[in-house]
């Protein structure tokens, strides 16, 4: 079992304030990633975790025992680091066993130990070679060896993409993903990148200013944003936003009449609005929809294409000088300064108040 239990978590530097009262649990085998800007105290919370860093207030609990005091090396936990921290003059093999050689292991449960990590990781042909012999993803899952053969309750990871090209991310972050499978083990994962954050999760924490802004499943959090932050960050490309006023309320739900020029009617899963109120619609850009002029809801002027094949992004701009972003077919394109007939599907739209925080919800999507 590893159940982590952090409770009221605080830190702070110079007297400055990085870890603002963070309350979360980790459950056995999940895969939860924190993500959020620079900044917001993802890394720093997890080596709260690890700990690397002194606690200033609150309690870290691992399977019911405190060990907001423990040493990092009782913890029970193993940290991979964004730089792969490889002994230069040892071999692959080495690397991975000198932390159990170091604590005077048996040197056949240590064999065993390696070959089992190597196996899973595909390092077999790599054992003998030095890491300066490596790409950065083979010292990357060298890293990643290193850590499994110690068998921790719950593995620790701080960007380990981020060194790598593109293409080395995709392919080493699948890898990633079946190797949680593979294990069946707890992994926290803390990147900056939210399509990473989307794909690897079974559980996203999106940090902000040293806060959890919302915890949730990546779809949860796609769908059912609990406040403009959380919206705006993670989606690529991003929601986008168009600032309105309620015009007309009723009991199925409220007219928006927006600064750019639209109407929009929007049902209001019994939220509680009134006329006059300042709100700011969010709409992804796959919701978005050409349109017949005598369909239109608003009119906006083309400003550039992105051709990606299957798909084609169109960056817009309304009479109010809002940007949005539409997903359209990828062989269709619009023209630099072209003028565009819009629809919003209402059904996916959200709707934030003054605060930033969600009114109404789209209806027609899962969580």
């Amino acid at each position: 079992m590893a159940n982590l239990s952090i409770r009221n978590l605080q830190k702070g530097f110079d007297g400055h304030a990085i870890i603002k009262g963070i309350d979360l649990d980790v459950g056995d085998r999940e895969f939860v990633v924190f993500v959020g800007p620079s900044g917001c105290g993802k890394s720093t919370l997890l080596r709260l975790i690890a700990g690397l860093e002194d606690v200033t207030s609150g309690t870290i609990e691992l399977d019911g025992r405190d060990i907001t005091e423990v040493t990092p090396a009782k913890r029970d936990l193993a940290m991979v680091f964004q730089t792969y921290a490889l002994y230069p003059h040892m071999t692959v093999r080495k690397n991975m066993s000198f932390a159990l050689d170091l604590a005077g292991g048996d040197k056949a449960e240590i064999d065993r130990k390696v070959s089992e990590a190597s196996r899973i990781l595909q390092l077999d042909p790599l054992l003998e070679r030095k890491p300066k012999q490596l790409s950065g993803g083979q010292r990357q899952r060298v890293a990643i060896g290193r850590a499994i053969v110690r068998n921790p309750k719950i593995f620790l990871f701080d960007e380990p993409l981020s060194n790598l090209d593109a293409a080395l991310r995709v392919q080493t972050r699948l890898e990633l993903s079946r190797l949680h499978k593979e294990l069946k083990a707890t992994m926290i994962y803390v990147t900056h990148d939210q399509v990473e954050a989307m794909t690897l999760a079974d559980k996203v924490v999106v940090l902000n200013g040293g806060k959890v802004e919302q915890v949730g499943s990546p779809l949860e959090l796609y769908h059912h944003p609990a406040n403009l932050f959380v919206a705006g960050f993670l989606g690529t490309p991003k929601m986008g936003f168009l600032k309105g006023t309620i015009s007309s309320v009723s009991s199925s739900g409220c007219e928006v009449r927006l600064d750019a020029g639209a109407t929009v009617n929007l049902p209001l899963a019994g939220a509680n609005v009134s006329v006059g109120s300042s709100v700011t619609l969010g709409i992804r850009p796959e919701h978005l929809d050409l349109a017949q002029p005598g369909d239109c809801q608003m009119q906006v002027t083309a400003d550039v294409s992105e051709r990606l094949g299957s798909d084609t992004y169109c960056h817009v701009r309304t009479a109010s000088g809002e940007a949005l972003t539409m997903r359209i077919r990828g062989d269709l394109a619009s023209q630099y300064g072209e003028t565009l007939n819009l629809r919003l599907d209402s059904a996916h739209c959200h709707l934030f108040d003054a605060q930033g925080l969600v009114i109404t919800k789209a209806l027609q999507v899962a969580a």
